[in-house]
C-alpha cells in the first residue's frame, strides 16, 4: 500500500511541477502585458500631447520593459525544460523502485486498485465487528455507546474492548497495575459493570439453581443410582430431564455431561466453611490442589450480616487435575449461598454467560454445589454436588482419559476428600495441645511452628499453580508406550516469594505398574531418596523436623537435611499428603539462614523465596477387572506419576531468546530421574 502510494505522489508531484511552471509564465506575461497598458494610460493621461523628447523616453521605456520580459520568459522556459526532465527521471525511476520490505516489483494501476478496494473492504469489516462489540457492551454493561467510546478514548488505542479482554483485565486487582496495561485496570472495573437488569436476571438464574439444588440433593431414587464397579452415586438423567430442562451448550458429538454425588464429615464449623466458600483467596487455600486460581468479579448481593444468607457473587475459577497432559477447566459462574434452616446452608454454583453467546470455554457448570450442615464438636456434615457439561475437542490425554471420563478426577469425592484433608490440616496448625519436642528441637516458639506450615503451603499453591502449564514445549524423548515426553515452560520470575530470574519448568507424567500407595512410601522414604533425589547427589538424608497435618501417618511437613558437605547450608523443606485418591509429595530447598528465620516466627514468611518441585501420584482411573470376594475388588490398573521440575537459570536481559543449554539441562534432568524410580522400582522392562 505505501509503494502504490508513492507511486501515485510520485507521478503527481512532477506533472504538478510542469503545470506550476506554465501557470507562472503565463501569469508573468499578463502581469507584464497589464503592467505595461498601466503605464501607457497613465502617461497619456498626464500628458495627451507628448513631445518628440516625451516620445523618446517613453520608447525607451517600453524596450526596456520588453527586454525583461524576454529575460524573464527565458528563465521561465529553462525552468519548465528542467522540471520536464525531473518529471521524466522521476517516472522512469518509479518503473524500477522496489518494495523495501519483501524486494518484489511495484504495483501495478490494476494492483493498486485491487490492493486499495481490498483494505476499504478490511475497514468497514473492521468498523463492523467494532460496532457489534460496542452495541453489545452498550447492551449488557448499561451504558450507552458514548461513554464506552469515551472511555476507549481515555484510555489511548491500545485498549482492547474485545469481550475476552475486557474479561481478563476484570480479573486482576484493582490494586496491582499490570506493566503491559498501566493503568487501565481501573478503567477495566469500569467498563465491567453488571447492569440493574442483568443483576435481576443473574438473581433469577441463582434462584432457580438453588432450587434445582435442593431437590436433588434430597432425592436419592430414583433420581441418583449407585455404580457397582466403584460405588459412586450419579444422576440418572431419564429421571432428571423428567423434572428439569437443560438446554445443551455444546452442540458436538465430543460433548459429555459428567455428574457425581458424595458427602463426609469435616473438622470445621459449617458458617466458618460458609465464609471460606465465599472469599475466593480463603476457597484456594482450601482446595489448593484442585482450583488454580480464583476471583470475586463483582458482589451482587451481600449476604446477611451473621449467616451470610443471601449472598450472591459473579466469580471466575480455574480447575486442574496437576498434569500438564490435561487442560485445566475455566467457569465463569454464579455463587449463592441461602440458609435453608437453622444450622443448614447450601451453596450452589452456576455458569453465566455475561457475554450472552461469546463463551469460549469447554465447560459449563449446571447447578451445582453442597450443603453444610452444623455437627456437634464444631464439625459439619458436607453433601457434594457436581453436575458438569464438558466439550472434549481436544481429545484427553490417553493416560488420563479413564481418571477424567470416569468421574474421578473431578468428582464430588476429589472435593470431599480435598476438603476433608485440608480442615485436619488446619486444626493442626492452631492445635497447641502437642509437646515442642515432637516438632523438634528447631521450633523453639509456637509462631514458627505456624511460620513454617505458612511457609509450606504457599509452596505447595506454587507447585499446583504452575503445572498447567501454558505455552509448553513438547520434548518427546522419553518412550511413547507409557509415558508422555517431557513437557518444558519457560517464564520469568516477578511475583514476590519466588526468587527473580528466569524458571525453567520440566513435567512429564507416566504409568506404572504399582499401587499409589507403594509409590508414596518409596518417595517420603528417607533411606530411598538418596536412589532419585538428584540435590542428595547419592548420599542419605535426615529428617531434623516433622509437623503432623492429619490422621494418616503420612500426612506431614519435613525439615530434611542432606548430607552433603560441600553444601551444608542447604536443608530441604517438604510436605506429603496421601487421600484416597491420592498423594502428592512437593519440596524445596532452603538456606539454612532461611529456615532459621521462618522458626523463629518474627519475620513473615511469605516474603522467603521458594522454588518446588515434587511429585503427583494418582490411582490410572481404569474400572475393576473383578473380584476376590464378594466386597474386595481386583485392582486391575497402576498408578500414574507426574514429576515436575522448577530451576532458575540465568537469562541475558537483553536478550528474549530461550536458553537452548538451560532447557536442555533440565529435561535431561527429569528424563534421567525417571530412568532412576524405574530401576529403583524394577519397572524398567515397560519400555
Amino acid at each position: 500500500m505505501d509503494l502504490a502510494m508513492g507511486n501515485e505522489n510520485g507521478n503527481g508531484g512532477a506533472s504538478g511541477g510542469e503545470q506550476e511552471a506554465s501557470d507562472s509564465r503565463k501569469k508573468a506575461y499578463h502581469r507584464h502585458s497589464s503592467q505595461q497598458i498601466q503605464h501607457l494610460e497613465a502617461f497619456f493621461k498626464n500628458c495627451p500631447h507628448p513631445d518628440d523628447n516625451q516620445r523618446r523616453q517613453l520608447s525607451r521605456e517600453t524596450q526596456t520593459k520588453t527586454q525583461t520580459e524576454r529575460a524573464d520568459n527565458s528563465a521561465l522556459r529553462a525552468e519548465n525544460s528542467r522540471i520536464q526532465c525531473e518529471n521524466y527521471a522521476i517516472r522512469e525511476a518509479l518503473k524500477n523502485v522496489i518494495c523495501p520490505a519483501c524486494g518484489g516489483p511495484p504495483f501495478g494501476e490494476e494492483d493498486r486498485q485491487q490492493s486499495l478496494q481490498k483494505l476499504h473492504l478490511e475497514n468497514a469489516q473492521l468498523k463492523e465487528e467494532h460496532d457489534k462489540v460496542a452495541t453489545l457492551l452498550s447492551k449488557y454493561i448499561g451504558k450507552p455507546l458514548s461513554q464506552i467510546d469515551s472511555l476507549a478514548y481515555a484510555a489511548g488505542s491500545s485498549l482492547d474492548l474485545s469481550p475476552g479482554i475486557l474479561m481478563n483485565q476484570s480479573m486482576r486487582s484493582p490494586n496491582h497495575t499490570n506493566p503491559a496495561i498501566g493503568n487501565n485496570d481501573a478503567l477495566a472495573y469500569q467498563v465491567y459493570t453488571v447492569s440493574e437488569m442483568e443483576k435481576k436476571l443473574m438473581a433469577e438464574t441463582a434462584t432457580s439453581a438453588m432450587e434445582e439444588l435442593i431437590r436433588i440433593l434430597h432425592i436419592n431414587e430414583p433420581m441418583w443410582i449407585q455404580c457397582h464397579n466403584d460405588g459412586r452415586y450419579v444422576l440418572n438423567h431419564d429421571n432428571y430431564d423428567k423434572l428439569f430442562q437443560r438446554a445443551n451448550h455444546f452442540k458436538t458429538s465430543s460433548a459429555r455431561v459428567e455428574s457425581s454425588k458424595d458427602s463426609g464429615i469435616v473438622t470445621i464449623s459449617a458458617l466458618h466453611l460458609v465464609d471460606m466458600f465465599l472469599d475466593a483467596n480463603k476457597w484456594v487455600d482450601l482446595f489448593p490442589t484442585i482450583i488454580t486460581k480464583a476471583k470475586t468479579i463483582q458482589v451482587l448481593q451481600a449476604g446477611m450480616l451473621g449467616n451470610q444468607s443471601g449472598c450472591l457473587q459473579l466469580m471466575y475459577g480455574q480447575m486442574h487435575i496437576l498434569s500438564p497432559l490435561v487442560l485445566p477447566r475455566d467457569f465463569y459462574f454464579l455463587r449463592f449461598c441461602q440458609q435453608i434452616e437453622l444450622g443448614t446452608w447450601i451453596i450452589v454454583d452456576v455458569s453465566y454467560d455475561f457475554f450472552k453467546g461469546s463463551n469460549t470455554h469447554r465447560s459449563w457448570r449446571l447447578p451445582s454445589g453442597c450443603m453444610v450442615q452444623d455437627m456437634p464438636n464444631g464439625c459439619s456434615k458436607v453433601t457434594w454436588v457436581e453436575h458438569v457439561e464438558v466439550d472434549d475437542k481436544i481429545q484427553t490425554h490417553r493416560l488420563y482419559r479413564d481418571l477424567v471420563c470416569g468421574r474421578i478426577a473431578y468428582g464430588a469425592q476429589r472435593w470431599i476428600v480435598t476438603l476433608q484433608r485440608m480442615c485436619e490440616r488446619f486444626a493442626s496448625s492452631v492445635d497447641e495441645s502437642s509437646s515442642s519436642h515432637e516438632f523438634g528441637a528447631i521450633f523453639a516458639v509456637p509462631e514458627g511452628k505456624s511460620s513454617i506450615m505458612k511457609l509450606s503451603h504457599r509452596m505447595v499453591k506454587n507447585f499446583c499453580g504452575m503445572l498447567s502449564m501454558s505455552g509448553k514445549l513438547d520434548f518427546p524423548q522419553l518412550s511413547e508406550v507409557n509415558n508422555s515426553g517431557v513437557r518444558v515452560n519457560v517464564r520469568k520470575s516477578i511475583e514476590p516469594g519466588e526468587p527473580s530470574g528466569m524458571v525453567v519448568i520440566a513435567a512429564t507424567s507416566l504409568w506404572l505398574p504399582l499401587p499409589s500407595q507403594d509409590l508414596f512410601n518409596f518417595f517420603t522414604n528417607e533411606k530411598t531418596r538418596m536412589q532419585w533425589d538428584v540435590l542428595c547427589n547419592g548420599n542419605p538424608v535426615n529428617e531434623i523436623a516433622h509437623i503432623p497435618i492429619g490422621a494418616r501417618p503420612g500426612n506431614c511437613i519435613s525439615i530434611i537435611q542432606p548430607f552433603i558437605p560441600t553444601e551444608s547450608n542447604m536443608l530441604l523443606l517438604q510436605e506429603s499428603y496421601i487421600d484416597p485418591l491420592g498423594s502428592m509429595v512437593i519440596y524445596a530447598p532452603v538456606e539454612v539462614a532461611t529456615i532459621n528465620i521462618a522458626v523463629e516466627g518474627e519475620v513473615d514468611s511469605s516474603n522467603i523465596a521458594i522454588l518446588p518441585s515434587g511429585f503427583i501420584i494418582s490411582d490410572d482411573g481404569r474400572p475393576d477387572i473383578g473380584t476376590s470376594s464378594s466386597t474386595n475388588p481386583v485392582k486391575s490398573g497402576g498408578s500414574l506419576l507426574t514429576l515436575a521440575y522448577q530451576i532458575l537459570v540465568p537469562f541475558p536481559s537483553h536478550s528474549h531468546l530461550l536458553n537452548v543449554e538451560s532447557v536442555a539441562t533440565v529435561n535431561t534432568l527429569i528424563s534421567s530421574t525417571v530412568q532412576k524410580i524405574k530401576t529403583a522400582l524394577n519397572c524398567t522392562g515397560l519400555d
